[in-house]
């Protein structure tokens, strides 16, 4: 299979689920391990999870990686640089998924689905639609009305964006994942042009019911994302973060 990767922060959305996207997916019933990385800068996790990728097999079990990154902007294959307005003193990370810039930055739960989609007998398009309906269902739970919109992958509370999706896949494998605004300073994504829309405006969990705690949020999310799947979750150790690295930051100045 050949490589995907997004557009925008991810595949293209359709403002509607997908079609023929079974609601829970047979194939699974599987484990899924479940690791929390705590809180670490983006690049080590990026090699360790495209490490992952590359060295797994037919054999190798699904897992769910949840971490809290120290601020960054990360810039898709197809980011433009009039996208990165005035990134300051951010570090700017070129990655290998689809898209334009984001931000990542504390308060934030990213979720990395790394996935077998060929076992699982799914197409990438209903992965999206999964985790974006996980990031509804749990803003259903807390009284609030999450939706999706034509041509922008991710979740939206009326015109303002609480969860970004980005997504890789290589060999049928996926790697990158979801960014769920829980409670976290949204100031540095007025420096870009959010996932490439100018004016976008972005939102968090704590502007819209007062509070929101981070490990409550990625519990939250992992249940509903484990329920839509199918899967079992298991908790796993922290993966080694200390093999594979480059450096491929650069400072926001120019």
């Amino acid at each position: 299979m050949t490589e995907k990767t997004g557009s925008g922060f991810g595949v293209r959305g359709s403002g509607k689920p997908a079609e023929n996207c079974k609601t829970t997916v047979e194939a699974s019933g599987a484990e899924l391990t479940v690791r929390h990385l705590g809180r670490q800068p983006y690049e080590p996790v990026w090699a360790a999870m495209k490490a992952f990728t590359d060295n797994r097999d037919e054999s190798t079990g699904d897992e769910l990686w949840l971490v809290e990154h120290d601020p960054v902007f990360t810039q898709g294959l197809a980011g433009k640089p009039e996208h990165l307005l005035n990134p300051g003193g951010i570090p700017v990370v070129q990655t290998d998924r689809g898209g334009q810039v984001t931000y990542h930055g504390p308060g934030q739960v990213v979720a990395y689905p790394l996935l077998d989609l060929e076992r699982l007998g799914v197409g990438v398009r209903c992965l999206v639609d999964r985790l974006e309906q996980a990031v509804i269902d749990v803003l259903a739970d807390l009284s609030v009305t999450g939706s999706r919109q034509d041509g922008a992958p991710g979740v939206f509370v009326n015109e303002a964006k609480i969860a970004s999706i980005g997504l890789k896949v290589r060999r049928g494998r996926t790697y990158h994942g979801l960014a769920f605004n829980v409670d976290m300073d949204l100031a540095p994504f007025s420096l870009i042009n959010p996932c490439g829309f100018a004016g976008l405006t972005m939102t968090h969990v704590v502007d819209q019911v007062g509070e929101g705690e981070w490990q409550a949020m990625a519990d939250r999310l992992t249940t509903a994302f484990c329920t839509l799947m199918g899967y079992h979750p298991m908790t796993g150790e922290r993966p080694d973060l200390t093999e594979g690295q480059t450096s491929t930051a650069r400072s926001g100045h120019s």
